[in-house]
């Protein structure tokens, strides 16, 4: 694709004016867990007698770790290892990321290094593997698959994030038994948990968990939750004969933690940066409003979206910049195909793939946004701009918004200084910083 600064798309769109912006605090409730108190609270959570009692000298205990970028994520995994080494058993983790990693066994292990999850860092061999046994047939009649080396453990823990999902709702999202059927169920598994559609996902997760539950050595779950800072605020460990019943539960509790853009709506909403590392759509929808299916609501309400660059944890995998209506030619070239299209042809879902229009640097991604914004002003157009979808404790809002957020319009958001011109160098890539 042909992108150059200085053609007919920068002529249209140089004279698009951008709105000053100033840096606004969002406060939220912040419960967390200090990371150095984290392997304290994972001991205490396994060293409780019916988990503790699972875990016996020789055994080989398989200990999951998934592909999203969460927080703490080496010090919670090291922390299981290490208890797991205390009784007398040897521990190994597999990457339970589905069809994430390009769907390769090498792309898998590629990720976990970068959240500095290796065999050196954590003590104990890393399996990583595509090859699956198959354990039957769901109620629902769907093929349930999990990852070899998992299955021929003597025990497996489930370790993962617990959250909203961001395509779909229901009793079960992202949690222990979509880990177990999607995570664990590698290429294949994911395949057939999405393959009949984001409206039945919901059905599918928690009938294919119970054969997974039934058929392999599942030990436990221990999953944490974020609060709305993305920082950890609690780990519990679940019996497997548990686990259908207290996740409901615990999404609530997710629910209920849950960050969001208070404002609420805007004509324009800037993500500095996505990656597979924030969401498996590149930003989390749940605050952006960017949905993939029609299937999940909520985030801010929005005319039009602009990302401007890509993370380097994401490894070339840009998927969910469809959902945006412009992004950079820096996210364009760090494309990688074969990271992205494996995913979504697993998931049978195209939107996030596909490529929106991408201009020359942030400052012409802006202005396209601006520019074609319906039933507004240009020169007061109200915009919202997020380092990532993870974190919006600190975020910039255009002059638009300054005097209802002075008066306390927006309960819980707190100006930090007064508006500004944005500053761009002389590449046309935004250098003004958030914080």
């Amino acid at each position: 694709m042909k992108v150059v600064s200085g053609g007919m798309v920068s002529g249209l769109l140089k004279d698009t004016p951008i709105p000053k912006m100033f840096r606004a605090k969002q406060t939220f409730p912040a419960e967390k867990i200090e990371p150095k108190d984290i392997p304290a609270v994972v001991w205490e959570q396994m060293g409780q007698e019916q988990f503790a009692s699972l875990i016996k000298p020789g055994m080989s205990i398989a200990i999951t770790a998934g592909s999203r970028g969460i927080r703490n994520v080496d010090i919670i995994t090291k922390a299981i290892v290490d208890f797991v080494k205390s009784r007398g058993a040897d521990p190994f983790i597999v990457p339970a990321m589905g069809s994430h990693g390009g769907a390769t066994a090498e792309g898998q292990l590629e990720i976990l290094a970068g959240y500095n999850i290796t065999p050196e860092s954590m003590g104990c061999p890393i399996k990583s593997s595509m090859e699956v046994v198959e354990l039957g047939y769901s109620e629902r009649g769907r093929r349930v698959a999990i990852d070899k080396n998992a299955y021929e453990a003597d025990g497996i823990i489930v370790s993962c994030r617990l959250k909203p999902h961001n395509a779909f709702r229901g009793p079960y999202e992202s949690g222990p038994c979509k880990m177990m059927t999607v995570g664990l169920g590698k290429q294949v598994g994911a395949s057939v948990v999405h393959g009949d559609g984001m409206d039945v996902i919901a059905q599918n997760i928690p009938t294919m968990a119970k054969v997974v539950l039934e058929k392999a050595k599942i030990l436990f779950a221990i999953p944490c939750i974020e609060n709305a800072y993305d920082e950890t605020c609690k780990i519990e460990a679940i019996l497997a004969k548990d686990i259908l019943k207290r996740e409901p539960e615990l999404l609530k509790f997710a629910f209920s933690n849950m960050p969001k853009l208070i404002v609420g709506e805007t004509d324009v909403l800037i993500v500095d940066e996505v990656g597979k590392n924030y969401s498996g759509t590149g930003v989390d929808p749940n605050i952006t409003g960017t949905f993939s299916t029609p299937y999940a609501t909520g985030g801010i309400r929005v005319q039009r979206t602009c990302f401007l660059n890509l993370s380097e944890e994401s490894h070339g995998n840009a998927l969910g910049c469809g959902l945006a209506s412009a992004i950079t030619k820096k996210i364009f070239d760090d494309m990688d195909i074969e990271k992205m299209y494996p995913n979504c042809i697993t998931s049978t879902v195209l939107a996030s793939a596909r490529i929106p229009c991408v201009v020359a640097n942030d400052k012409e991604a802006i202005q396209i946004c601006i520019r074609t914004c319906n039933k507004i002003d240009r020169e007061k157009a109200r915009m919202v701009r997020i380092p990532n979808s993870l974190h919006i404790g600190e975020i910039m809002l255009s002059e638009a918004y300054y005097e209802d957020v002075k008066a306390g319009k927006y309960p819980g958001v707190e100006a930090l200084d007064e508006p500004e011109v944005l500053e761009f160098d002389e590449s046309g890539n935004l250098i003004t910083k958030i914080s």
